[in-house]
């Protein structure tokens, strides 16, 4: 299993885990079963279900919407006020509406695509993308649960 990435964990420093995921579909469930034990080993307290449910969303929208086979990273971070969740890929094409501001796209509820981003705009607390030296990377934060 990946180890976490970088300094040494503390209470004031974020944890941290990263991932090469090879492009095909089989990236989704190691992304979702990275995503489980990376939350449980960080003890993170946002709420891991939610989680492994949005990352397979933008694991599997990575896989569908780029070309060729350079693999796909997942980062998994956990934040003072709960994670942080990217996926990076090689296209630097948005994702989509996933941040538009007020973005009132419904999807079909008799098609077999087009609610991914909708989920991860409805039960993330923030989402989005930023351009990165190789393409971009899209990410959600999930709020922690304590309370």
């Amino acid at each position: 299993m990946p180890e976490p990435h970088g300094p040494e964990r503390d209470d004031a420093t974020p944890s941290a885990w990263r991932i090469s995921l090879p492009h095909t579909q089989a990236a989704v469930p190691i992304a979702r079963a990275l995503v489980r034990t990376a939350l449980a080993d960080i003890d993170a307290p946002a709420d891991s279900d939610t989680a492994e449910l949005l990352t397979a969303e933008l694991v599997t929208n990575a896989v569908e919407h780029t070309l060729g086979d350079t693999p796909i990273e997942l980062v998994v971070e956990l934040l003072s006020s709960g994670c942080q969740v990217e996926v990076h890929d090689d296209s630097p094409l948005p994702p989509g509406d996933l941040s538009a501001p007020g973005a009132i796209h419904h999807p079909d509820p008799w098609q077999e695509h087009g609610r991914g981003l909708l989920l991860i705009r409805t039960l993330s607390s923030a989402c989005g993308h930023r351009p990165t030296a190789h393409g971009k990377a899209v990410w959600f934060t999930l709020p922690s649960r304590r309370g």
